[in-house]
């Protein structure tokens, strides 16, 4: 499957509203294969769920969690956390405009709440970033016995404009789980690269709100 389906939220959506009834209605996104494409070991299986309100992109990961957590001993919630990508994390690219996937925009939430957002432009000479890119992104994270729930709020803004009826864009999700090692980066679309690389615009799937 290469097609996801957000449906539009009539009211908005917390953050931290992991039980909201929206999510029974958005379908479920497992995320399986590590980046490769090879499949990935159950205990690291994750899925995802996406919906859109008139405020905002919503999005909820659901990961099993039976080993220990790699994160921060010392959180920084108020700013973003470069490196984030080094410890445990669940990620979305999204790139508004459909015809121009190597421009998309990375967010990123860890499971103390830490995130990152970033501008991304892939060209032919290598990948340029937007250290500064400024979202509004919010999350929040919440760990249940072996289940680990991860909210995102991503705000329309003029980078990532309100979407309508009927739009697609360019996606992908990401989760990273465990200690330093290849097997630690899985993927919704894999992208297949020699070493691990979620930077691959080309094999992105699709978002369609609806």
């Amino acid at each position: 499957m290469t097609l996801i389906i957000a449906r539009h939220a009539i009211h908005p959506i917390s953050e931290s509203d992991f039980d909201n009834e929206i999510w029974h209605q958005c379908e479920p996104i497992a995320i399986k294969h590590y980046w490769s494409g090879e499949p990935a070991i159950p205990d690291r299986h994750a899925e995802a769920r996406t919906c859109w309100s008139d405020e905002a992109l919503h999005v909820r990961f659901v990961g099993i969690q039976g080993e220990p957590l790699i994160v921060s001993d010392n959180p920084q919630t108020d700013r973003k956390t470069l490196g984030l990508w080094d410890r445990d994390v669940c990620e979305i690219f999204v790139a508004p405009d459909p015809a121009n996937p190597s421009h998309y925009f990375e967010f990123e939430a860890a499971p103390t709440g830490e995130w990152v957002d970033l501008g991304i432009t892939v060209t032919p000479d290598g990948r340029e970033t937007d250290w500064d890119f400024v979202s509004g992104l919010k999350t929040a994270a919440k760990l249940e016995q072996e289940r680990l729930l991860v909210g995102m709020r991503i705000p329309w803004s003029d980078a990532i404009p309100k979407p309508r009826h009927g739009d697609s864009w360019r996606v992908n999700l990401f989760r990273c789980v465990g200690p330093e090692a290849p097997e630690r980066y899985l993927a919704w679309q894999p992208t297949g690269t020699a070493e691990p690389n979620f930077h691959v615009p080309e094999v992105f799937g699709t978002l369609r709100f609806e």
